[in-house]
């Protein structure tokens, strides 16, 4: 029952925090002054005049797409040799050496597409330059890329006709001085509160009690941490990730760490209701996500609490802190695979196997369920054209959606988006258990072993980045392949969704009449939810079944593997 109760004030404050950023993110993207133009404007002024950009200058979509694929081709280029180069660039206290090409051509994809996958271990291999100049700055930029496309996305289906769907680089400067860093150093110093560290010295030398000499890692943490769950990016400064007690240390930090990795998210679905001039349509959209969030928060919460048959234990406490339990553990798990933030503050390979595929299903049906940044707007407006298209269908007219027709071209382009999901998870991980090179990967046999490189792969093509413990993720295979597989998830729903937005913008908005479907009820509500679940999660069910679901189903027989 605590539990339970933790759960519906942590919704009610998570609705309360979105409800109240989005009327502000509203008139930061219209431009428009805000109580922190006084300190901000000059900076973003300078930054405009600098770089030679006319923010007042509106792109086509193919224009904001091109200017979005050169800048994160660039941002890759200078981390890659960031990374590669480390040992020559100062801020290296402990000396580290450069990583292998593959491993940093992984994580600079990785931090490039908001993945933040980790197949290394950064106080061990990454300098302070690195942690700070590399990882950090793509923290803020790839974030702010998925907010900028979010918001042209919404422009597209509210704005105008023939308005144009915005600025690229000015959606991207204000996303990162108005929303990122302040919300950043808020957190960061509460964190330095709780006892994060942040500092720029090496290790700290201690004594143990038996006399032996230990080296604590540490560095510019709290900074690090506290944008990485803003902008739902998910790559800590230590590897054990939001486990670790330097990194999360107490359960203050912890709630706030997780309200803070959906806070944007939800913020976003309100601001698509203020600019569709309709506040009932973003109501409609979260709706939908708090239903499929609430009800994978179900599952994993009773799969953990009820414990493992096999051992007889009132609830599953392996892999996790005990600061923490299975209760604010499930949570955090919810949370960070419903968004593409991809942090752990408990071992998802250590969940029993339905509370394990939870994850999995977030992250295949593209992260949608509130999502990341920007990204999961955008990602459930794909399935809200399919849902509008379907019903369509059902009722015998042209589909529309907010005064605007769904024709051939939008659901095309919806359709190549979503295929990119199950065309990079599951041939990908077909690829990966039958070619020995790559399924040397796999932690152990059986549906498991199954589970774990499934989940891998939803996880890269999902830009997540979390894993499941015991996957070999450093292979010189698996680096490369779901380096690739990244590239594939972002940018194959990115470019798609930005197309769709330039069709539909140059569309008349035609009136409200007796006949048209509404958008904002509860039958809307129902058949958006019944569309992710149909189209996302039941394609791959076959998979899942062989995974997760027969490993429960073992589990359950008495059977171990």
């Amino acid at each position: 029952m605590q539990d339970l109760i933790g759960y519906v004030l942590f919704c009610a404050a998570l609705t309360a925090g979105g409800w109240v950023l989005a009327p502000f993110m509203a008139r930061v993207y219209a431009g428009e002054r805000s109580f922190l133009s006084p300190v901000l404007g000059p900076v973003e002024r300078g930054l405009y005049r600098l770089c030679g950009i006319d923010p007042g200058v509106r792109q086509s979509w193919r224009g904001y797409a091109l200017a979005l694929l050169a800048f994160n081709l660039l941002g890759f280029v200078a981390l890659y040799l960031i990374l590669r180069l480390q040992q020559f660039l100062p801020l290296n206290p402990e000396g580290i050496g450069a990583i292998s090409p593959d491993l940093a051509f992984n994580t600079a994809v990785s931090f490039v597409t908001n993945t933040n996958w980790q197949a290394y271990s950064g106080e061990a291999q990454l300098s302070h330059l690195s942690q700070m100049a590399g990882l950090t700055v793509q923290n803020f930029v790839s974030a702010a890329t998925g907010m900028a496309v979010g918001v042209a996305v919404i422009r597209g289906f509210t704005a105008p006709k023939g308005v144009g769907l915005g600025n690229f680089w000015a959606d991207m400067t204000r996303s990162v001085l108005y929303v990122l860093l302040p919300l950043s150093v808020i957190l960061a110093i509460l964190l330095i509160l709780q006892g994060v560290p942040q500092t720029l010295l090496g290790g700290a030398h201690a004594t143990t009690l038996e006399g032996a000499q230990q080296v604590i890692p540490r560095g510019p943490v709290a900074s690090q941490i506290a944008i990485k769950q803003l902008g739902t990016n998910g790559g800590g400064f230590f590897g054990a990730n939001s486990a670790h007690p330097l990194e999360n240390p107490t359960v203050l930090s912890n709630m706030a760490q997780c309200l803070s990795i959906l806070l944007i998210p939800v913020g976003f679905c309100f601001l698509f209701g203020r600019m569709a001039r309709d506040r009932r349509q973003g109501w409609a959209i979260y709706a939908a996500m708090g239903v499929l969030f609430l009800a994978g928060l179900l599952v994993i919460w009773l799969g953990e609490s009820g414990g493992n048959p096999a051992l007889g234990l009132a609830s599953n406490l392996e892999g996790k802190e005990m600061r923490f339990g299975t209760g604010l553990s499930a949570l955090w798990a919810e949370a960070t695979t419903a968004a593409s933030n991809g942090s752990v503050n408990a071992m998802h390979d250590s969940f029993m196997p339905l509370a394990g595929m939870v994850p999995i299903i977030n992250m295949a049906i593209g992260e949608v369920i509130f999502g990341g940044v920007g990204s999961g707007l955008y990602g459930m407006l794909l399935y809200v054209v399919l849902a509008v298209f379907l019903a369509g269908l059902m009722v015998g007219r042209t589909p529309e959606y907010l005064g605007r027709k769904i024709e051939g071209r939008e659901v095309t382009l919806a359709m190549l988006a979503f295929l990119s999901m199950p065309l990079g998870i599951l041939v990908g991980g077909a690829i990966s258990v039958t070619v020995p090179t790559a399924a040397a990967a796999i932690q152990e046999a059986g549906p498991h072993g199954l589970s774990e490189t499934l989940y891998a792969y939803a996880s890269a093509v999902g830009n997540n980045g979390s894993a499941f413990a015991g996957w070999g993720a450093a292979l010189p295979w698996q680096t490369t392949a779901l380096g690739l597989l990244m590239i594939l998830g972002r940018f194959a729903i990115i470019v798609p969704m930005l197309a769709i937005a330039g069709s539909m913008i140059g569309k008349q908005q035609s009136p409200v009449t007796a006949g048209t479907f509404p958008t904002h009820g509860p039958l809307f509500v129902t058949l958006l939810v019944l569309t992710v679940v149909i189209l996302g999660a039941l394609t791959f069910f076959p998979v899942l079944a062989l995974g997760p679901v027969a490993e429960q189903t073992a589990l359950s027989a008495g059977q171990t593997f």
